[in-house]
C-alpha cells in the first residue's frame, strides 16, 4: 500500500467519522484526519524516486518541487490553527449548554 492509498483512506476515515459521529469532539478529530489526508495525497502526488532537495542540484539530476512541501507546511498551520479554534468553540459551548452531544446542543439552543 502506497502512500497515496494511505491518504485516500485517512480522508475517508475521518469523513467517514464525521459523518456517523454526534459528538462535537470526535467531529473535530475527524476533520483532523481528512486535513491529515489531504497533506499526505498533495506531498506525495508528485513524488518523483531519485529526486534531490533544490538547494544545489547536481547537473542532470532529478529536483524535487518545493512549492507544494512549502504549502502543504501552510496548510499544516492552518489546520492546527482550525483546531484550536474549533476546540476553544466547544469550549465555550460545552459551558454554555452542558453537552458535546450536537443534537442535544441544538435542542437546547432551540428552546431559549
Amino acid at each position: 500500500m502506497n502512500a497515496g492509498n494511505v491518504s485516500i483512506l485517512l480522508f475517508f476515515v475521518g469523513l467517514l467519522g464525521l459523518a456517523t459521529r454526534k459528538n462535537a469532539v470526535r467531529s473535530i478529530i475527524s476533520i483532523n484526519i481528512m486535513d491529515v489526508g489531504a497533506i499526505l495525497y498533495l506531498i506525495t502526488v508528485n513524488y518523483q524516486p531519485g529526486s534531490v532537495p533544490p538547494v544545489s542540484p547536481d547537473a542532470g539530476a532529478i529536483v524535487a518541487d518545493p512549492i507544494p512541501q512549502a504549502l502543504m507546511i501552510t496548510a499544516i498551520v492552518i489546520g492546527i490553527a482550525v483546531t484550536a479554534v474549533s476546540l476553544a468553540v466547544f469550549i465555550s459551548v460545552f459551558r454554555r449548554y452542558g453537552s458535546a452531544d450536537w443534537e442535544t446542543v441544538m435542542k437546547r439552543v432551540a428552546r431559549r
